[in-house]
């Protein structure tokens, strides 16, 4: 779905990550929408999602956590809007997976900050999670960005304390005398769409299986997903409001500030964790309804979540079914978006089905290009 073209100019834009799921979708979104001078790329292998050469975009391989490197790349690039979209998947719990979290997302993002600053960036906006307010416990009803960043031993990923931890220097990075950088953070919910190797992904291979018989509660649970496209649009609203805001001689009124500040984004379109399974399925290709299910209990669904992680173990693999993935199916977790409506101008350009549909069609490609 289209958009008009942006009024605000954003001038020489960097995409870091901008080979990743959501980076090359802001890399698509900016030659699509938006006008700029010059778009750059920074990725550890500029090798996925390249857009032609005809398109003029600049691609840096560079290893973000090097600072020297980075400051070079920035001093060729010479951007002054940054979108830093760089992080690994957020899947993995032990040692190793813990050490690149803390790498690329606390480490990468400090560089990235000081590369900003050395060479007169003016806006950099992040991407952080929905997640950092969730102990991935308890539920989240309607919740907005009034709630608590979740830190240290409450928090249960790890991943989420790296992004929140990430955020935190970013925002405390705003209008840091005495440089003239401006920052802004976006917290996405569930993001999904084409190039997503995890939700959608996953679950398309779920009914490639034969393994669509079960749910697991009682799907009375409203959960929150959103499309890489509506994300991808957020983060360039927040950097056209950045560059307002430093257009402007007077600092913004506390309701009206962008700069500073987090943006919880979704799809404004909570839906029910199983029907949203079952819609995937239905666009992989699945003519069953309800009948053939099988209700689990979350109780028993824990159980087996155990017995599945202990037998992996056993085989050294990771299991594909686990405790975690029990609780967010059984899990109230939807937001509040009133403030990024707001202050951002936020909409989803793309309804939810839609996107389900575009990232069911992405993965069914890619998997039959694999086999």
């Amino acid at each position: 779905m289209a958009t008009k073209k942006a009024v605000i100019p954003l001038g020489r834009v960097m995409v870091i990550g901008g080979c990743g799921f959501l980076g090359h979708h802001v890399v698509n979104m900016l030659l699509r929408d938006h006008q700029t001078t010059s778009i750059s790329v920074v990725d550890l292998k500029c090798i996925s999602n390249r857009r032609p050469d005809s398109d003029g975009v600049k691609y840096f391989d560079c290893d973000i956590t090097n600072l020297a490197a980075l400051t070079s790349v920035f001093e060729e690039a010479k951007p002054n809007v940054v979108i830093h979209t760089a992080s690994p998947t957020a899947q993995g719990s032990g040692a190793s997976a813990h050490a690149l979290f803390k790498k690329v997302n606390v480490d990468g993002t400090i560089c990235v900050i000081e590369a900003c600053q050395k060479t007169g960036v003016t806006a950099l906006v992040y991407t952080s999670s929905a997640s950092i307010i969730s102990d991935n416990k308890n539920d989240l009803i309607y919740a907005d960005e009034r709630w608590p960043v979740i830190r240290g031993k409450a928090q249960t990923e790890y991943y989420a304390e790296t992004k929140a931890a990430a955020e935190e220097l970013v925002l405390k990075a705003n209008r840091q005398d005495p440089y003239k950088l401006v920052t802004s953070s976006i917290r996405p919910a569930g993001i999904i769409g084409e190039g997503d190797r995890q939700a959608i992904y996953h679950t398309v291979n779920i009914y490639k299986e034969g393994r669509t018989g079960f749910q697991i509660g009682n799907n009375d649970n409203l959960f929150d997903f959103t499309y890489v496209e509506n994300v991808a649009h957020a983060h360039l609203l927040a950097a056209q409001a950045l560059l307002v805001t430093t257009s402007n001689s007077v600092v913004p009124l506390d309701h009206e500030r962008v700069d500073g500040e987090a943006f919880l984004i979704t799809n404004d379109s909570p839906t029910y964790f199983w029907d949203f399974i079952r819609t995937v399925w239905s666009h992989a290709g699945s003519p069953l309804g309800t009948d053939h299910v099988w209700h689990l209990s979350r109780d028993l669904g824990y159980v087996l979540g155990a017995l599945s992680e202990l037998f992996c173990a056993m085989l050294r693999k990771p299991p594909t079914f686990n405790r975690q993935r029990t609780v967010y199916s059984c899990m109230t977790r939807y937001y509040n978006i009133t403030k990024a409506k707001s202050r951002l101008g936020y909409r989803p350009l793309v309804p939810l089905e839609e996107g389900i549909k575009r990232a069911v069609k992405w993965s069914l490609e890619k998997q039959e290009k694999e086999q």
